[in-house]
């Protein structure tokens, strides 16, 4: 996203950014490649078939680049129907049958994109990393389905959840947009009276629509995966809502009525780095317990998931939920799988 500017800019004469030696072989091998392609060229806001065939366009090259469609191995997956809207229920194999802690994770892409197979094969990848249950929400997205459709699917899930479970049971997650849902979802929740989660997790979240963080500039170009403006598929999601609204832009919600522990994830070359650094401060000025990881050279995909990097990443992952769940299953002294 890159909105206009009114006040004085700093000129950065054109430069080349190596890859840098201080983090591992395997990360450097991914920065060698360079940007995984070119800025998006995005439909009109008011080209609704533009934007199916757009997402469509995506998702087929993503399916040729990752079998989403594989057997969870390790895993077993139930497709449920909550009221109305489509859940992905992940038990990775080895949790106890009476282990009621579950996950419940909102998929990132963008708020346009990465539901269906994808949605589900992310669920047994995090399943498998946090060594419990996985709510996956495949909420509805634009052009037909804008704000706050998607909000309102997480939140009836959320409430189904309560229905069987003790809040310090959930834990609430998800990267990028989903971060950015999983950070709405608690403030309408906690804003209608539900008891709050254990925990959230939020992976470089997209907490300010309005994309006024410093790092949407000056990691422009330096992430290797967001490669352009984010700015229509933002305003698509809004319908024409204030982006200022704390259920599009969780950042500007009051934070100190109320948040769980929080753990941010993000890395020096991500695009959302300021994002996830300013909810950081602003959970900390809340006084809300918040721990922020920033990893070294890591644009918002990490390194595709083949650097040790990435097993570091899971086990900071593991360890802070397992700190804040009620009850904590044995853990497997094996290495977790990225």
């Amino acid at each position: 996203m890159t909105p206009s500017t009114t006040g004085p800019a700093l000129h950065v004469p054109a430069r080349d950014i190596p890859v840098p030696t201080s983090v591992s072989p395997e990360a450097q091998a991914v920065l060698a490649l360079g940007l995984v392609g070119p800025p998006p060229v995005w439909p009109a806001l008011d080209d609704p078939d533009g934007w199916r065939t757009y997402v469509a366009e995506q998702e087929k090259q993503a399916l040729g680049l990752f079998d989403f469609t594989k057997p969870a191995d390790g895993a077993q997956v139930e497709d449920l129907d909550v009221d109305g809207v489509r859940v992905y229920a992940v038990t990775p194999d080895g949790v106890a049958a009476d282990d009621e802690r579950v996950y419940l994770e909102i998929h990132g892409s963008g708020f346009i994109a990465g539901g269906g197979a994808m949605c589900r094969s992310m669920a047994v990848d995090t399943a498998k990393q946090v060594r419990a249950t996985v709510w996956s929400v495949d909420y509805r997205m634009p052009p037909g389905h804008p704000y706050p459709a998607a909000l309102d699917d997480c939140l009836a899930v959320y409430r189904t959840l309560l229905a069987d479970r003790r809040p310090g049971q959930v834990i609430i997650g998800g990267p990028s947009a989903g971060g950015n849902l999983a950070a709405a979802l608690i403030l309408r929740a906690r804003d209608e009276g539900l008891p709050l989660p254990a925990a959230a997790v939020l992976a470089t979240p997209a907490v300010d629509l309005t994309g006024a963080g410093d790092s949407w500039r000056t990691n422009l170009g330096i992430d290797n995966t967001l490669t352009g403006s984010f700015e229509p598929p933002f305003a698509l999601y809004a319908g024409g809502h204030d982006l200022r609204d704390p259920y599009l832009s969780p950042l500007f919600g009051d934070l100190s009525k109320g948040f769980p522990p929080t753990i941010l994830l993000t890395g020096t070359r991500d695009l959302l780095l300021s994002d996830t650094v300013r909810m950081h401060r602003a959970l900390r000025a809340a006084g809300i317990p918040a721990d922020l990881h920033v990893f070294e050279a890591a644009g918002h995909a990490m390194f595709f998931g083949t650097a040790p990097e990435e097993r570091e990443r899971t086990r900071e992952i593991r360890a802070f939920c397992d700190r804040h769940w009620s009850r904590s299953s044995p853990v497997d002294a094996a290495e977790p799988e990225c």
